[in-house]
């Protein structure tokens, strides 16, 4: 609603939208630990593969859709009406969260504090597999992001019609994961499957960077793009399967730090090194550096390698607390 009062103006005000730009990043970061911590106690344990899928499809499909719809009525009509549009949105959004029954809290729950937080910091730390699936993604979006690369990509490719093209590369990749998901729960060696993903999205970056043609380049992006949602999915399937109730909020704001701290660190590494270097060879070493590090990551963390999610017992115990539970609230 202050956007679109600011739209309005004569002379709108670029540090309004940076303030408002701002605060809602920082209500999304009280949201998205929430989402990921409701979510095992709505679904039952076998389903949370396929849960997590939807979930991510929904995540796609609005990065894809919104974007789309914004720029057709902003283009249809005015900047204010895409603020006003956004606004009704956002009413409905309320309205359908409200009748969402209170899911109670978990038992043994403490209140938010930084000894909490600290304590969801120790158990990851103290579980090899968990630990894992963060080093690995921070390692991936570190070395291996390219995003803020793009509009020089396209400058470098003769190509600047196709900027968003690219940029909608690596979300259509992931995408079409989502949509071929079908056989993610019937695979148990999930860690192994974080491990190649994250191989094959640096081996897809390395191989964007070497091309010169656009259709290759956006085929290796869309390439990438789906090995990162690979690697995405059985990672939320991870945390979603293991981690209890009472620790769940506190790791995912761990997650949602992983999830910020390396695509934004990436974005720095990659344009600092195409300054010092090239755009290719920013690209190339990337990728390259993003499949050793996820190698030596892989070998030194041998319970990641080794998850199976028949028989990892921090998976057993959370599928019989579960069960139990469903057993006596029917």
């Amino acid at each position: 609603a202050v956007l679109a009062l600011n739209s309005i103006q004569s002379k709108p005000n670029l540090l309004l939208i940076y303030i408002v730009t701002a605060l809602f990043a920082a209500v999304d970061g009280l949201q998205r630990p929430s989402m990921d911590a409701i979510l095992p106690r709505l679904v039952g344990h076998a389903e949370l593969p396929a849960a997590s899928a939807l979930m991510g499809l929904r995540a796609q499909f609005g990065v894809i859709i919104g974007p789309a719809i914004g720029g057709v009525i902003i283009a249809a009509f005015s900047v204010t009406t895409g603020f006003a549009v956004d606004i009704f949105s956002f009413v409905i959004s309320l309205i359908l969260l409200a009748r969402v029954g209170s899911v109670p809290p978990a038992e043994h729950t403490e209140k938010p504090s930084l000894a909490a937080f600290l304590e969801g910091v120790r158990y990851a730390k103290s579980r090899q597999d968990l630990l894992g699936t963060y080093l690995i993604d921070l390692a991936a979006m570190f070395f291996a992001m390219p995003t803020a690369l793009i509009p020089f990509w396209v400058d470098y490719l003769n190509a600047p019609w196709a900027l968003g093209l690219l940029y909608a590369a690596v979300t259509i990749g992931a995408l079409f994961t989502i949509l071929t998901s079908s056989w993610m729960p019937r695979y148990k060696f999930h860690g192994r499957a974080i491990i190649l993903a994250a191989i094959g999205w640096g081996l897809a970056i390395a191989c964007a960077g070497l091309v010169h043609s656009l259709p290759f380049v956006f085929i290796f992006l869309v390439l990438a793009g789906a090995s990162d949602e690979v690697s995405a999915l059985f990672r939320q399937t991870i945390w979603n399967q293991t981690i209890p109730d009472q620790l769940r909020g506190r790791l995912a704001g761990i997650n949602l730090l992983s999830y910020s701290v390396g695509p934004l660190a990436g974005q720095l590494r990659a344009a600092s090194m195409a300054s010092a270097t090239s755009l290719t060879f920013s690209v190339t070493s990337g990728g390259i550096i993003c499949i050793i590090a996820v190698i030596l990551l892989a070998l030194a963390l041998p319970k990641l390698r080794h998850y199976n999610a028949e028989t990892n017992e921090h998976a057993v115990a959370e599928r019989a607390i579960r069960k139990a539970r469903d057993e006596n609230n029917p």
